[in-house]
């Protein structure tokens, strides 16, 4: 009796055979074959197959698939199939052949389809996209965003589906620039970034990491700002938790700095779009155990650490390695960072502030003294960065100019804070310089909180004196009038200006000050032109004390020979006492104070103006 013959493997010949036969019904057994035994790195293989089924068929069978025949679910898997398994070769891939079917394949995603064949189409599109830039723009174009964004939310968590999603929407966010956005996009994204932001908190393996590189290359782009409004608006605000619980995760435990840094890009973009309560709160998600201020000192913590680090290797790079390329470039990628953690802070400081004043704010005595301990040491790193560029005779730098602001704004809440080297840098900073400055101007603007404090008291005056740092907030305030109603945010930097010029001209004398008559020459001129362009009283009574002021240790005769000074600025000057004192009598109870400095000063020195004596009788 003969033994049985063993049944014999299909092999590729075999399968090539039938892909080149006549019948229809011969190419799909062959391309059945081709997903039960061609590997999908199998790349000769694959090219073979490819040339043997031909285009023309695996489009016939796409579009049958796309149908509403009978079978249409199995042809349209099988046609899927194959067609990601072709992509695997990146020059089949690339081809214009497999570009242009992208928008047949969204069109089939926006239909009810099986999950099965919604990963293949995923698969398929990322494949291409990634081969060539035409795949990548022709999805962009045929409204690939528009198709995935809705799907996003619907898509089993931590699935294959979820994972080649995320990868798509990297390459087009990658792409897309700030021209090419519309409002229907902007709505889109938002969608992808409420979808992602579970996937961010609910995962704890690589494609956690996706999200938040996804998410961070989203709130880093050009076009981020215009995404605000559409996530303030989101229906379902669930989103800005699992943020805050995928941020958590990432910040306390041990990952590369890099993802920290990433993670603190989120944070300072979800303070910017929500406000600086999100950092406080119970997390409202379930098995979500998380203590209401521990992003707070989570994101501040990692703030301090990355502030240091950054300022350290900055430091070490600018003023002790070889210059070369790839020092420069080092540079300018930290630099480019340090604003994002000095925000933080800022933001941080922001909040603090308002303790007590709003709801959700920092109530745990114990929490808040531990935030202001952070907060001293960081401003404490930042100043000894600011010594060490005194040291080196650099006063100009963006990264300076951050690191005053950021001094600045703590200091303004806090103004004892670091007292000794406040002292000792205070000149220093107010001479610091942005890149694109040509003389000091937004570095005192970030300082005018602190100074005008400080100088409340003689001590504080006679700092700026000895520095001679007032001519620089003299300088700052004849800038501010210059521009004043180009932005509504220096209208309060004026006032603060001006109440500490104030302060230092009231205790001119306790402090032996000599004031330059050159410098506060201009400033007369400045502020009867202010004067003149409004008829806000507040305005009119403020330049008219610091005005009386001046006029106390100075003349007519003796500004008539300063240069630009002349007898139309004089005539400004006294139109501007004139007006001022008109008010007497009137309800002034808003700016009493102010009309008081003008009365008083008004016999002392006006014998010495004759011109102003004449146009006040």
């Amino acid at each position: 009796m003969e033994a049985p013959q063993e049944e014999r493997s299909p092999s590729l010949d075999d399968c090539l055979k039938l892909l080149k036969g006549e019948r229809d019904e011969q190419r799909l057994a062959g391309l059945l074959l081709v997903t039960k035994f061609c590997k999908s790195d199998d790349v000769v293989s694959l090219n073979k197959v490819y040339e043997a089924v031909g285009t023309h068929f695996l489009d016939r069978l796409l579009r049958t698939g796309s149908g509403s025949g009978d079978n249409r679910d199995v042809y349209l898997q099988l046609s899927l199939t194959v067609l990601a398994a072709f992509c695997r070769v990146p020059e089949i891939a690339s081809s214009e052949e497999m570009v242009s079917r992208i928008p047949l394949i969204l069109e089939i995603m926006s239909k009810r389809i099986t999950t099965n064949i919604l990963e293949d189409c995923y698969e398929l599109l990322y494949l291409v996209s990634t081969a060539c830039e035409a795949g990548v723009m022709t999805l962009i174009n045929s409204g690939g965003l528009r198709v995935i964004a809705p799907q996003m939310s619907d898509l089993p968590d931590g699935s294959h589906a979820m994972e080649v999603a995320i990868k798509i929407l990297q390459l087009l966010v990658s792409q897309l620039s700030g021209e090419s956005m519309n409002i229907e996009r902007f709505l889109e994204l938002s969608l992808v970034v409420a979808a992602v932001s579970r996937q961010f908190a609910v995962l704890h393996n690589a494609l956690k990491f996706e999200a938040l590189h996804l998410l961070s290359a989203v709130f880093s782009s050009e076009y981020s700002a215009l995404l605000h409004d559409p996530l303030r608006s989101m229906p379902d605000n669930n989103w800005a938790d699992y943020m805050r619980s995928g941020v958590v995760a990432i910040l306390q435990n041990r990952v590369a700095p890099s993802e920290k840094l990433h993670a603190l890009i989120l944070a300072e973009n979800m303070m910017s779009v929500l406000g600086e309560n999100w950092l406080i709160g119970q997390v409202k998600l379930p098995n979500v155990d998380l203590p209401a201020d521990r992003c707070l000192l989570l994101v501040l913590e990692s703030s301090h650490v990355e502030i240091s680090v950054l300022l350290n290797d900055l430091a070490y790079k600018k003023y002790e390695a070889p210059k070369d390329n790839s020092t420069v470039e080092d540079i300018l990628l930290k630099q480019r960072y340090l604003p994002i953690v000095f925000s933080l802070v800022e933001k941080i400081i922001k909040h603090i502030s308002s303790v007590g004043e709003n709801e959700g704010t920092l109530t745990d005595e114990a929490v808040f003294q531990k935030v202001i301990k952070i907060l001293n040491e960081t401003v404490g790193v930042v100043l000894e960065y600011l010594k060490d560029a005194k040291e080196h005779g650099n006063k100009k730098g963006n990264d300076l100019l951050a690191s005053v602001r950021v001094t600045g704004s703590y200091l303004a809440e806090i103004p004892v804070a670091c007292k000794e080297q406040v002292q000792d840098l205070l000149d220093y900073m107010l001479s610091v310089e942005g890149e694109d400055e040509s003389s000091p101007f937004l570095s005192t603007c970030f300082l005018l909180p602190l100074l005008c404090q400080i100088t409340m008291k003689a001590e504080g005056c006679k700092l700026l004196a000895s520095s001679r740092g007032y001519i620089a907030v003299v300088e700052c305030l004849i800038k501010l009038i210059e521009r004043c109603g180009e932005s509504t945010d220096e209208d309060g930097s004026i006032f603060l200006a001006c109440d500490t010029v104030m302060n230092i001209l009231l205790k001119r004398e306790e402090i032996s000050l000599t004031p330059e008559i050159s410098t506060f020459s201009r400033l007369l001129k400045a502020l009867a032109c202010w004067a003149d362009r409004t008829n806000d009283p507040s305005v009119v009574m403020m330049a008219a004390s610091i005005c009386s002021l001046i006029f106390e240790f100075t003349s007519e005769e003796a500004l008539l020979k300063q240069p630009n000074f002349n007898g139309s600025s004089l005539d400004s000057l006294a139109r501007l006492i004139a007006r001022s004192l008109s008010s007497w009598g009137q309800d002034t109870s808003d700016t009493a104070d102010l009309l008081e400095i003008v009365t008083a000063g008004y016999s002392g020195w006006t014998g010495r103006f004759p011109s102003i004596k004449k146009q006040c009788r």
